[in-house]
């Protein structure tokens, strides 16, 4: 998938660039040991409760934390997979406002990354049309679950008492969709490909044209990058002066990378939409546990950015207010 052959190339260059050594000649070992690759742990599940989804003919795993009369938000893994920071993310989000229902879809079926070389499998291997599917069957696993309390509703002096399926016919549980890195690209895609979704914020990543057009984006999009992210084509910012020589005259172009891109595409969509950029903010600056900072510099990304995080969070928190509401 074009998707995956971008972050690929993106992050391949990354590593060239800012890394010498052992880490480099890991990330090109002809053979991976995908043996390595850890299922998914318990260390950060204890709030969470463990389901499964049905779509087609398969069913995947899920991960869902929060009050279960909240609108809800599908939470999509970074290349890692299922880790502790996606769970981190999903649990911060399920506290924010009035409080969601957060749901983590487990794309790669249980099987964790423990190093660049591994998340990169993993990634390649990615069905990511099968992961748009298991986004929407996410969202309406969400919508069709709301709160199994009674309602009460006065008329007359009588109390009425309505059971969910009822509500529903009243108010319409809502759904968005958010994604880190790999989880940033489909969540666009999602809110263009998926007619359920109801708002969209994507962190560092963006659709290839083959997997989704934003410009033919369906629900409101709020996307957020690091002014210094470098994966070229995925998730970097700035734009660059490209002289093709021919056999006439040289010609100029404007070359625009992602972030640029991105933003152009949804001015023409026709929906609600927000690009902010992060000064300082290399990628996966919203990853601030102890654990992902250590992965983080390992990689070469040492900027930490807190009063930037907390922006990104009161961005995200606003943009999932006005769309979805709160419980």
């Amino acid at each position: 998938m074009a998707t995956a052959h971008l972050l690929r190339r993106a992050s391949s260059a990354f590593l060239s660039s800012t890394t010498t050594g052992p880490l480099r000649s890991r990330c090109s070992l002809p053979r991976l040991r995908l043996p390595r690759a850890a299922m998914a742990t318990d260390s950060s599940a204890a709030p969470f409760q463990k389901i499964q989804i049905q779509r087609e003919d398969t069913t995947f795993d899920a991960y869902v934390v929060g009050k279960e009369n909240a609108p809800g938000i599908v939470v999509l893994q970074e290349w890692w997979g299922v880790d502790y920071e996606i769970k981190n993310h999903a649990i911060h989000i399920s506290q924010l406002g009035g409080g969601y229902r957060a749901l983590i879809p487990d794309l790669y079926r249980g099987k964790v990354a423990l190093d660049v070389a591994e998340a990169q499998h993993l990634m390649d291997g990615l069905d990511w049309q099968g992961a748009v599917k298991d986004i929407q069957a996410s969202v309406k696993w969400l919508k069709s679950n709301g709160s199994p309390k009674a309602y009460k509703h006065l008329c007359c002096g009588v109390v009425l008492y309505i059971n969910m399926f009822t509500y529903v016919l009243l108010k319409t549980m809502q759904a968005g969709v958010t994604g880190y890195c790999m989880g940033g690209a489909l969540s666009i895609a999602s809110g263009v490909l998926v007619p359920e979704v109801d708002a969209v914020v994507a962190f560092y990543g963006t659709p290839s044209s083959e997997l989704a057009d934003p410009s033919k984006a369906k629900a409101p999009i709020q996307a957020h990058f690091g002014e210094h992210d470098s994966f070229v084509g995925f998730s970097d910012v700035t734009f660059a002066l490209t002289i093709i020589f021919t056999k006439t005259l040289p010609r100029f172009f404007l070359i625009y990378k992602a972030a640029k891109s991105l933003e152009e595409k949804l001015k023409s969509s026709g929906v609600p939409y927000e690009v902010h950029i992060y000064p300082g903010c290399s990628h996966a600056f919203m990853n601030t546990s102890p654990e992902a900072l250590k992965r983080k510099k390992g990689m070469g990304l040492t900027d930490e950015n807190q009063e930037a995080v907390d922006l990104a969070w009161s961005r995200f928190s606003a943009w999932m207010g006005r769309f979805l509401g709160s419980a």
